[in-house]
């Protein structure tokens, strides 16, 4: 052993080299990927009673009322499932800033009302609000 070379020596040591080749491999894929992963959604503002001023009135937008027990009316006119995009699409051509106004309870389902807000951007309409309805909570 007295005559034995460093290069027979176990190797102690870690090798980081590959780690660190990962990691910079992931921080890549992560820089392509998390512009991908924004997910769009609906732009929601407040509404101060200054912002009303000069717009067209309540009257002229579409008023969509989801009921709990899922009636959904369009401008006061009940609809169903099947009949509800073209009576949306027909209220929207008469409805002179396209804005539609959903009106739910506290204790309807988000997926129906999403639907309905989707509905409502595919049959046209430029602006979209939702309210809560009186009397919940």
């Amino acid at each position: 052993m007295a005559g034995a070379s460093k290069e027979d020596e176990p190797i102690t040591q870690i090798n980081v080299t590959p780690l660190v080749d990962v990691c910079l491999v992931l921080v890549i894929i992560f820089m392509a990927v998390a512009p991908m992963a924004v997910t769009l959604g609906i732009k929601v503002l407040e509404s101060r009673p200054s912002n009303a001023e000069g717009k067209a009135s309540v009257d002229e937008n579409v008023q969509v009322r989801l009921a709990l027990d899922g009636v959904i009316t369009v401008n006061g006119t009940k609809t169903d499932g099947l009949t509800f995009r073209g009576v949306l699409a027909s209220a929207l051509t008469r409805s002179k800033d396209k804005m539609v106004i959903v009106t739910a309870d506290a204790k309807n389902r988000v997926g129906q009302v999403v639907e309905i807000l989707d509905a409502s951007k595919q049959a046209g309409a430029l602006k979209l609000a939702v309210m809560k309805a009186d009397g919940g909570v």
